[in-house]
């Protein structure tokens, strides 16, 4: 069948986004319980967050909105 492909594994993911340590497999993708917390920490605080555009939440016209006279009783 021939040669299985393997993917590059990234440095990166080998070591804790905090702190830059090997990983622990317990803790992954941080190295300690220490570094999972301090990270659970700046998603609490805000100090990391998701971009979202403004207005993305409101469903358009043709998403199911409807007005009063549409709807079956």
């Amino acid at each position: 069948m021939g040669t299985p492909v393997e993917f590059p594994v990234r440095a990166a993911s080998r070591t804790c986004p905090i702190c830059s340590r090997p990983t622990a497999a317990a803790f992954k993708p941080f190295c300690s319980k220490r570094c999972a917390d301090v990270d659970l920490n700046r998603w609490l605080t805000d100090r990391y967050a998701v971009p979202v555009e403004e207005g993305s939440d409101r469903p358009s016209a043709d998403e199911g909105e409807h007005d009063e006279g549409s709807r079956r009783r």
